[in-house]
């Protein structure tokens, strides 16, 4: 049996033509697909261009930060006990658009409300509903406000009223975590270091570190490079956190195992596995040829060294 040549390669019938221009149709169409090679692990090619803001586009994530910690100072005043989820929702998305900015979660990949409210065993992306707060809960309430087309994002856990020594703990500690977290870099680090510390802290004080979920680089976009774990990943962390760069920084520490499932009603709210504690803080940060800039500070929430 005659070998047919490759597409590209001399016809058989010996005209000069290759054989794609000559008798491939006529021997039965396309010209067999060469044998691959073995396949080669490559290394992902990482796009850091758009990362690195010039000085306008800094001052616009600082204005979105900003506006994004004004929300959250509004929104602490009505997290009490008999306060309902949805109702919460409901003030951010008002105070947002009263004030002419754009609640980022609303509508984001199909996500139905304006913040992520995730109560006790809830990791994160709980969707706000018609639970009411009670005396010893802990929630995260997670706020992105978008700015001129600027994302700025944060998020903090609030004990509700009179909690138990488990839940300030853990809640204490995912705290210090993520301004361990921040002091671990500057210009030129890895984001290992990230990790490394808080690891460091959470097994220090018997928690675990949830690794399915990681902070993230953001500006136009929501979400993009670099990826933030919160562990010391041996490939993304090797990103060096050049000056200019805008990400986020939001450890989520278990009092039990580190693993989590999300729920199959809503494809959203992740819990942890054994039905244990969690607690979550974020920033948005800012790198800069100094240090790291925090954007998303505000100016009643607890700051570094605060005890729960």
């Amino acid at each position: 049996m005659r070998h047919k040549p490759g597409r590209n390669d001399p016809c058989h019938c010996g005209s000069g033509k290759k054989y794609k221009r000559c008798h491939m149709d006529r021997d039965g169409g396309r010209a067999p697909a060469r044998i691959a090679p073995p396949p080669t692990r490559r290394r992902r090619r990482r796009r850091t261009d758009h990362l690195v803001l010039t000085e306008g586009e800094r001052d616009a994530m600082r204005a979105a930060g900003a506006a994004n910690a004004e929300a959250m100072d509004f929104i602490r005043d009505h997290v009490r006990p008999g306060a309902v989820l949805s109702d919460l929702d409901d003030l951010v998305r008002e105070w947002t658009y009263d004030h002419g900015y754009v609640p980022a979660c609303l509508g984001y990949k199909g996500y139905p409300k304006s913040i992520c409210a995730s109560v006790n065993e809830v990791v994160c992306h709980g969707i706000p509903d018609d639970y009411a707060l009670r005396e010893g809960d802990i929630v995260n309430l997670d706020l992105t406000t978008i700015v001129d087309g600027w994302h700025g994002d944060q998020s903090e856990t609030f004990l509700v009223g009179e909690v138990s020594e488990e839940a300030r703990r853990v809640t204490q500690c995912a705290f210090d975590c993520l301004y361990l977290g921040i002091e671990a870099i500057g210009p030129g680090s890895k984001v290992l270091e990230i990790g490394r510390a808080i690891v460091a802290r959470a097994h220090a004080d018997g928690f675990s570190v949830v690794e399915d979920f990681q902070g993230h680089g953001i500006g136009r976009s929501f979400h993009q490079d670099p990826g933030i774990p919160h562990y010391p990943d041996s490939y993304a962390g090797q990103f060096v956190l050049e000056p200019g760069m805008c990400f986020t920084i939001e450890p989520m520490i278990n009092v039990g195992v580190k693993g989590c499932r999300i729920d199959k009603r809503d494809g959203w709210t992740a819990r942890t596995r054994d039905g244990k504690l969690s607690a979550q803080f974020e920033h948005t940060l800012l790198m800069t040829e100094d240090g790291v800039e925090i954007l998303t500070q505000t100016r009643r929430g607890p700051r570094p060294g605060h005890r729960f």
